[in-house]
């Protein structure tokens, strides 16, 4: 059964977020009086972790970000929430947790609770000039509400220059998109080098004979190139930073700005973006502060923290030194002005679905160790997906996938399994690759770990663990977060100790969570079994059983148990079916089940090119990077994915 017991109550929405946010409580806000408020300039690189020169990187070429650093304070220990974009904005722009909001799962559709601002629009109330240039991508159906109520402008020219009044304060956001993962290894590499490296002298550009491949990657010409497509990229992104620093400087306004520059995740590259690892959740964060403003950090131009900072901890901080209070109780910890915080003990990372790349994992960093709890183990980290499978490297690793020849690194990432748990300590192995929780050295560290996610997850009513269809129909499309009542009636202390089984039981532990009342429970009773490398006659019966179950979301993870375990006549009977529900959620979550078991039984070819024919309609094509468009067009879009997929394989194209 599960390791950690759940003696736990869901907790009112007053005491959940005392328990939390108590750095963030109504009087901390009570930062010292300032006779003028300081400009505040946020430049987001996409996809980035911290290949910089001045992060000790000898192969980048980031003049522009070194010089800024050397003026600045340097932090070495930031962390994003999540290592994909969309969650880790919902993130930073409401200072609350996305698996708090219900907002964790990519292109979510969930609705922000009324009483949920983005911090911006408490700025523009204060008198503020707000800017956004130009992604916003905030992973709720609110978009448009965050973006009306938090900006004067958010557009491709949106500026502080646009002000009328020069002497109004301003925050302005610039998203520079050059590192994102679609320039450095999803474009075709002739439209890379047309509109990216173009850009640099011969003396830039990055040569792929003296890239340091990490040793996570195999050695080979395509990922030697794209490696250094990367840090072209790099190159190009700093010329932008300089751009924007020298607009700064003309303006006159460099001793009246507090500069950030950090990215929304790491790089785009695999095994960075979407993984939990330190390659996915490592940034960069820098903080330029002109010499009236140096009291709100005790560290001095020039000087490093080793602080934990998390992307949660910055909308409150922004507020605090500014003096406003929030709208809404806060899920961070301030992290600069007076009085002095209490710095964090560690913070918290999560992934969920992404596109149509379905997954459930979440993390604890602390100063030297990282945890990450795999609660779908029976999936790859190299699961395959359309938008980074566009990118050559992508399919090196198809490839190269051989356990014979793939040193142990290598294959950690492109095996078809992933440890339950992993325990790695940062300072000894900074890039993860030894794996620490099945040493018994370390048996109190990972109780340690184990506990803390589970503060975390408890104290914070993480709703990552119902199942996203189920959670839809529960909620009514309506904020999870506003429904306390549903939130005690359908027990998530239950349903994360059948996650937590995931893994880590026998097989007629699961038969138990195949009888509750609680659909997610049974959810994570099927996941289970599907975890397992194989399965009894029972198991199979127990499975079988579950055809005519009444959530479409458990018969769906049923039928995946079983076509992993050789019962592919059954699998497809039952995910045919489910390819014509009315719920997007189903359908999605079907045709993934469909694809990765590349089942072609019960005529599931058939209806998966009926399905392929029918969601092509649903949405518009575009080429864009980022592309938001309402509940069920993203996710025709994300299931087209999937069936151009199946297709393909069974077409040979």
């Amino acid at each position: 059964m599960s390791r950690l017991s759940h003696r736990f109550t869901i907790l009112s929405l007053p005491t959940l977020f005392f328990l939390c946010t108590f750095n963030v409580a109504t009087n901390s806000f009570a930062a010292e009086e300032q006779p003028n408020r300081p400009n505040i300039l946020w430049i987001t690189a996409e996809d980035m972790s911290a290949t910089l020169g001045c992060y000790g990187d000898q192969f980048a070429d980031s003049p522009n970000i070194d010089q800024l650093a050397q003026r600045s304070v340097r932090y070495t220990n930031a962390f994003a929430t999540t290592p994909v974009c969309s969650p880790a904005r919902n993130c930073l722009i409401t200072g609350c947790y996305p698996t708090s909001l219900g907002t964790q799962n990519m292109r979510s559709s969930f609705p922000l609770p009324e009483y949920v601002q983005g911090f911006p629009a408490l700025l523009r109330k204060a008198g503020y000039y707000t800017t956004n240039n130009v992604k916003t991508d905030y992973n709720t159906s609110d978009l448009q509400k965050l973006i009306d109520t938090c900006w004067d402008e958010s557009s491709n020219t949106a500026h502080w220059r646009n002000r009328k009044d020069k002497s109004q304060p301003f925050f302005s956001v610039f998203n520079l998109m050059t590192s994102h993962q679609s320039r450095t290894m999803v474009w075709p590499y002739e439209k890379f080098q047309q509109d990216i490296q173009s850009q640099l002298t011969s003396d830039e550009i990055h040569s792929a004979e003296d890239v340091t491949v990490p040793p996570y990657y195999p050695d080979t010409p395509v990922i030697r190139k794209t490696l250094a497509r990367f840090y072209d990229c790099v190159t190009v992104m700093d010329h932008q930073v300089g751009h924007l620093l020298h607009q700064l400087e003309e303006d006159g306004l460099t001793e009246e700005t507090i500069v950030f520059f950090y990215s929304d995740h790491g790089s785009g590259m695999p095994r960075h973006k979407r993984a939990l690892l330190d390659s996915g959740m490592h940034i960069p964060l820098i903080i330029h502060f002109p010499a009236k403003y140096q009291h709100l950090e005790k560290k001095r131009a020039g000087e490093t923290s080793g602080r934990l900072i998390s992307f949660v901890d910055y909308a409150p901080t922004i507020l605090h030194i500014l003096n406003i209070q929030p709208s809404h109780p806060m899920q961070g910890t301030i992290f600069l002005g007076k009085p002095a915080r209490q710095p964090r003990w560690s913070l918290f990372g999560h992934r969920d679905r992404v596109d149509e790349a379905f997954d459930l994992a979440r993390s604890v960093r602390d100063n030297q160790f990282l945890y990450i709890r795999n609660f779908m183990p029976h999936i790859s980290y190299n699961q395959p997906t359309a938008w980074p499978d566009n990118g050559e490297i992508r399919h090196e690793f198809y490839r190269l996938t051989n356990k014979a020849t793939m040193t142990p690194a290598q294959w950690h990432f492109a095996g078809p399994t992933r440890p339950a748990e992993e325990l790695y300590d940062c300072k000894k192995d900074p890039l993860n690759l030894n794996n620490l929780a099945n040493n018994e050295l370390h048996l109190r560290n990972l109780i340690h770990f184990r506990a803390q996610m589970e503060q975390q997850r408890v104290a914070t009513n993480d709703l990552g663990f119902i199942p996203e269809a189920i959670a839809w129909n529960w909620f009514a499309g309506k904020s999870p977060y506003q429904d306390k009542e549903k939130l005690k009636e359908f027990d998530l202390p239950a349903i994360y100790q059948a996650a937590d089984m995931v893994g880590q039981a026998e097989e007629s532990d699961y038969f138990t969570l195949l009888k509750s009342k609680n659909p997610a429970v049974r959810y994570w009773g099927a996941t289970g079994l599907a975890s397992l490398p194989e399965l009894s006659t029972e198991a199979s019966l127990e499975l079988s059983a579950l055809a005519k179950d009444d959530s479409p979301t458990v018969r769906i993870a049923a039928a995946d148990a079983l076509g992993r375990h050789g019962s592919k006549l059954m699998a497809a009977l039952i995910l045919v079916q489910q390819l014509d529900s009315k719920d997007p959620n189903v359908v999605l979550h079907a045709a993934r089940t469909m694809e990765l078991l590349k089942l072609k039984e019960a005529k599931g070819y058939a209806a998966m090119h009926r399905l392929n024919e029918r969601v092509d309609k649903l949405y518009p094509k575009t080429t864009a990077a980022t592309f938001v468009l309402s509940r069920e067009q993203d996710l025709a879009m994300f299931t087209h994915f999937s069936t151009q997929a199946y297709l393909k394989h069974f077409e040979g194209k």
